[in-house]
């Protein structure tokens, strides 16, 4: 999903990961792309890295018995971009269900780097600061 702004496809991506839409993940996504995680193996790259990502948080959640994901985003503690490049930081929580009991994570921070594609924004790369459960 191209946006006119940073903060708006950031935000495009987050809901569709809580949709669990694969797809409109997707389409945040620039060509080449980054995802730095706490999940093993820790690092996707390149055009497919949303899918993939996203592909192993089902698996991991499988075997983990975790589902339900959700993000919420606050309001960004770092918001820039020059020409076509964009660095953003957000704070954000995660609740989950963990077997069968909810988990809220607070204090996590996410990080996006954007480019503009094709006059759109999309996300380059994202790195996730992990919080601690409340």
């Amino acid at each position: 999903m191209p946006s006119d702004t940073p903060q708006a496809v950031a935000g495009a991506y987050i809901d569709a990961f809580n949709r669990g839409d694969a797809a409109a993940m997707a389409a945040c996504w620039a060509e080449q792309g980054v995802i730095l995680d706490g999940m093993a193996p820790h690092l996707w790259t390149g055009p497919s890295a949303a899918l993939d990502w996203y592909r192993d948080v089902l698996a991991e959640g499988e075997h983990l018995a975790a589902s339900d994901y959700g993000v919420t985003l606050g309001e960004p503690a770092h918001d820039a971009a020059t020409g076509d490049s964009a660095y953003l930081v957000v704070p954000a929580q995660m609740e989950f269900t963990l077997v069968r009991q909810p988990i809220r994570q607070i204090g996590a921070t996410i990080t996006f780097a954007l480019r503009r594609e094709q006059g759109a924004w999309r996300i380059a790369a994202w790195a996730w600061a992990k919080g601690r459960a409340a």
